[in-house]
């Protein structure tokens, strides 16, 4: 009779088990808010403010920042220039920028780069950019692309 006990209760455990619900996996990964910054981020961990000069003007939409890394709002296929003598992982040991500090006039491109830090081919040449009449430090950015606050 004992046997028969614990038979029964097995079945009956395992029956109950085996009805058991499988539920999905959720992950969720919150990125926060992107470096409020006047002229961009770097596209890579921590995200630090690039200083004045490494973006070109077409990582600027209306004098906004179009974001970069996690917070990358441009088109698909984008690559814009940027100037990687500015790059820390470049040997950049300069100044980083102000809040405030006042537009580029010329800059000189040598890489582009999609939203998401990898090098590619710019639909146009890089040389002979100039900031966009207006430009402002890429100001008041929605979707949290740099700029001020």
């Amino acid at each position: 009779m004992f046997h028969w006990k614990n038979l029964a209760f097995s079945a009956l455990a395992a029956s109950l088990l085996s009805c058991a619900a499988v539920a999905p996996a959720q992950v969720s990964v919150n990125i926060g808010v992107a470096p409020v910054c006047p002229y961009g981020y770097f596209d890579y961990a921590p995200y630090d403010c690039s200083p004045y000069g490494y973006y070109g003007p077409d990582w600027f939409a209306g004098g906004i920042f179009i974001g970069a890394g996690p917070w990358f709002h441009g088109h698909p296929g984008f690559y814009g220039h940027v100037d990687n003598r500015f790059d820390p992982n470049h040997g950049y040991h300069g100044p980083m920028p102000g809040r405030g500090a006042q537009p580029f006039n010329h800059f000189q491109a040598n890489e582009a780069r999609d939203g998401h830090g990898n090098v590619g081919n710019a639909p146009h040449e890089g040389g002979g950019e100039h900031a966009l009449p207006g430009y402002h430090g890429g100001g008041g950015a929605p979707h949290g692309g740099g700029g001020h606050r």
